[in-house]
């Protein structure tokens, strides 16, 4: 009995150090999707940039790091997670040293896009590791603390970034956002027998399910001809992407141009404005605990997705009246980020069910990729209406954006349903 309980211990230590190093590798990613937005104000007067320029910086970060991502997975199955993460954390560390001595804007948007290219490398690293080095038991809790930790990532930005920037320069506060993913690499380079990405628990357990049970075997999508590209044939594979896509349009205008939007439209100050966009971020990763258990229990995630995209959607678009009082605009920011959140499991349960089992940091790869280039386009397209004076406009969109992902959420958990079931039976 005493050896159980010190294997049990073993194995949650073990689920722990992955859960919390990937959990730490995500929030710094997502703190670096933000690294230039909160500096708008800034930037903006320091190169005389319109807001579509500055959207153009955001554009070229996750132009880079949606194409990069897809590849990035290929890469990942083939020599490994750990490396290609530790490979990625560099990029960001050495962007934000070029952003902080940046000259002219094409310097600005030279560094913004390596540091897309570190961005790249997360969702296929973080993804293979979790599910080749966690245990079938903890899996959802992993899941949840990675996205919770990117929502965190989020969050952080802006308070970081704009509290350094206040008092000594946006020169500053780049530089010392450099020192976050050096920070990591460090802890990586002594954690790597615990992130060496080799088959484990998880992998073992699904191989055990799938070879006794073939239709949970199918279920699961095994790939059985070779081909490196065979997944792409899956349908809810491009589902999936066409959803990520459509909610990373609504997702780039909260994170490029909300703060602005609310500060023209209800006369807020910049850190009432903040306040905002952090109530977003730390109501969307409640939501994300929330959510958890919501698709811990379902076995169909859209419709999960569907519920919280509606709820959240409408409450963007009545921001978008201007008819509420700034406090009642700050709490209507907290609704919509809690609603997103919640989607959030359930839209990683979608991916998953998906995913082939050997070909894990491919599928996220190209499906995490629809993410990235839905920013792509965000960024431009809401700058541009505040540049036409439409501020109201960016909640709009917002909402809209919301509401028609949902769409793409019902025709992947249609597809997925079956296997979703087989998959939750198998685990």
């Amino acid at each position: 009995m005493s050896a159980v309980n010190t294997a049990t211990t073993a194995s949650f230590r073990q689920d722990a150090k992955v859960i919390g190093l990937v959990g730490l590798a995500h929030g710094v990613s997502h703190f670096f999707q933000l690294i230039l937005a909160p500096l708008f104000p800034w930037l903006k007067v320091a190169f005389s940039l319109s807001y579509a320029e500055l959207g153009l910086l955001m554009t070229g970060f996750f132009f880079v790091s949606g194409f990069g991502q897809a590849f990035a997975g290929f890469v990942v199955d083939k020599i490994g997670p750990r490396t290609v993460l530790c490979a990625g954390m560099a990029c960001l560390a050495v962007a934000a040293l070029l952003l902080s001595s940046a000259q002219s804007y094409s310097v600005l948007l030279a560094s913004s896009m390596l540091a897309g290219l570190g961005n790249c490398v997360f969702h296929p690293s973080d993804y293979t590791l979790l599910n080749k080095r966690v245990s079938v038991a903890r899996l959802g809790h992993a899941f949840s603390v990675h996205g919770i930790s990117g929502n965190l990532g989020w969050a952080a930005a802006p308070v970081f970034l704009t509290a350094i920037a206040g008092g000594f320069g946006w020169r500053t506060a780049l530089l010392a956002a450099a020192l976050l993913p050096l920070t990591v690499l460090i802890l990586f380079a002594f954690s790597s027998e615990t992130l060496d990405g080799r088959e484990d628990a998880t992998e073992k357990s699904l191989a055990s399910s799938s070879s006794s049970n073939g239709k949970n075997g199918d279920a699961v999508g095994n790939v059985s001809d070779g081909s490196a590209v065979n997944f792409m044939r899956l349908p809810a594979v491009w589902m999936c992407f066409a959803f990520f896509c459509i909610t990373a349009m609504s997702v780039g205008g909260v994170q490029s141009f909300a703060t602005a939007s609310l500060q023209s439209m209800y006369g807020m100050s910049l850190a009432w404005a903040t306040a905002g966009y952090t109530a977003y971020m730390l109501t969307s990763a409640c939501g994300m605990l929330w959510g958890g258990f919501l698709a811990a229990k379902s076995t169909r995630p859209d419709r999960t997705i569907a519920r919280a995209f509606i709820s959240s959607g409408i409450l963007a678009l009545i921001v978008a009246t201007g008819v509420l009082s700034p406090m009642m605009a700050i709490i209507f920011m907290a609704g919509i980020g809690f609603g997103a959140g919640v989607a959030g499991p359930s839209r990683d349960l979608l991916v998953r069910v998906a995913a082939p089992k050997n070909a894990t940091g491919r599928v996220y790869g190209v499906v995490y990729s629809g993410l990235d280039l839905g920013l792509v386009g965000a960024p431009v397209f809401f700058g541009t209406l505040m540049d036409r004076h439409h501020p109201s406009w960016v909640f709009v969109g917002i909402g809209v954006f919301q509401i028609l992902a949902i769409a793409t959420a019902v025709k992947a958990g249609s597809k997925s349903a079956q296997k979703s079931i087989a998959v939750q039976a198998a685990v």
